[in-house]
């Protein structure tokens, strides 16, 4: 899957349950947090992926590393707009109370913002992000100071403060955590890597799904096409692209559903989703593009599930299906909800439908 998307924490577990027979939390955190043979890192499109530890320095030098200039912008013209210091002064504030909160964290080995904010009392100033909108709120400096050093590939997230649902990390240094820094790759060939596991997994993907998926250019993506030797293949809305040992006919796979996570790599890996959706992407993805939980059956989205308040897991269908699939939806359903037990899940970009589902 090249990685999990990790913006809502549960999704990553609950993509691996989807996929991986047997498998328990604990399974997740051993290779997380223990063998830490997985990384959690931002990726593409400024999103927290844990991927395999051999592809984090891929990422970061193909994606995230394009990120650093305009978050330091973002954030030094915050600084100075809201009076936190005064204007042209931004820069060096930043940079010494980054290098302030680097050092205290490698002091502590792991900590919390919170924590952290104890040794560098600058972190505690407060910013405020979309006056006047909905969703309007005020955070510490703290957030985007370790989301910079997070993007620089400095520091990366380690355990929850709470459980594998909690969206709260301490922190750590990458070497301490890794045990060195990340290695320097050509850009090239970083950019060569991350395409052609992208086309591994997800192709026939149109320019179109492989310029949203990894946030590049037009050139770029254009560039690195050709750099590994990517066929061009007909679709049936236009050209779509595959590595060029991927041309023979597939088999047809035996019948199958899946019930998977908001935000899960499958539904999130294409911009073009008509062919596996139809026209239901209103109910299931919210206005930014985050996608709600949804059930599959035999390569297609054909309705969305939740969880209510007493642990139920409860689905609804797009369409009426045929009993023998019927009957898997409904015996994954309750697989599921097995699963889960007493841990209650709390998608963390609500749709249309997600809502009404979690509401039952």
């Amino acid at each position: 899957m090249v990685g999990l998307h990790s913006s809502d924490p549960a999704s990553v577990y609950l993509s691996a349950w989807a996929r991986v027979e047997g498998f328990e939390p604990a399974d997740l955190e051993d290779a997380l947090y223990h063998r830490r043979a997985l990384v959690r890192m931002l990726g593409m499109r400024r999103t927290l992926f844990v991927v395999p530890v051999d592809l984090a320095s891929v990422m970061h030098e193909a994606c995230t590393k394009a990120r650093v200039p305009p978050e330091r912008r973002r954030l030094v013209r915050m600084l100075e707009e809201q009076g936190v210091v005064a204007a042209g002064r931004g820069e060096r504030w930043l940079d010494r109370v980054a290098s302030a909160t680097f050092e205290a964290l490698g002091a502590r080995g792991e900590a919390s913002a919170r924590e952290l904010t104890a040794d560098v009392p600058e972190l505690g100033t407060k910013l405020s992000f979309g006056q006047g909108a909905t969703w309007a709120a005020t955070v510490g400096v703290s957030t985007r100071v370790l989301f910079l050093l997070a993007t620089e590939g400095l520091i990366v997230r380690a355990r929850p403060l709470g459980s594998w649902t909690s969206g709260q990390y301490r922190w750590t240094t990458i070497e301490s955590w890794l045990g060195g820094s990340l290695v320097e790759i050509d850009h090239a060939e970083a950019c060569a890597e991350l395409l052609a596991r992208y086309l591994r997994t997800f192709g026939p993907a149109t320019m179109t799904d492989l310029r949203w998926w990894t946030g590049w250019s037009a050139k770029l993506s254009a560039t690195t096409l050709g750099a590994v030797g990517a066929a061009e293949v007909a679709l049936d809305d236009g050209v779509g692209y595959v590595l060029p040992g991927d041309l023979d006919p597939v088999d047809e796979a035996d019948p199958w559903v899946a019930l998977l996570p908001g935000l899960d790599p499958t539904v999130m890996g294409w911009k073009e989703r008509a062919w596996y959706l139809g026209d239901h992407a209103s109910d299931l993805f919210d206005k930014n593009g985050n996608a709600g939980p949804t059930v599959w059956a035999n390569g297609r989205v054909v309705g969305a599930w939740g969880q209510t308040e007493r642990g139920e897991v409860v689905v609804e269908l797009f369409g009426r299906l045929g009993a023998a699939t019927r009957k898997l939806v409904d015996a994954e359903r309750e697989s599921l909800r097995s699963w889960l037990g007493d841990v209650r899940i709390r998608t963390r970009f609500a749709t249309p439908l997600g809502r009404k589902l979690a509401g039952r």
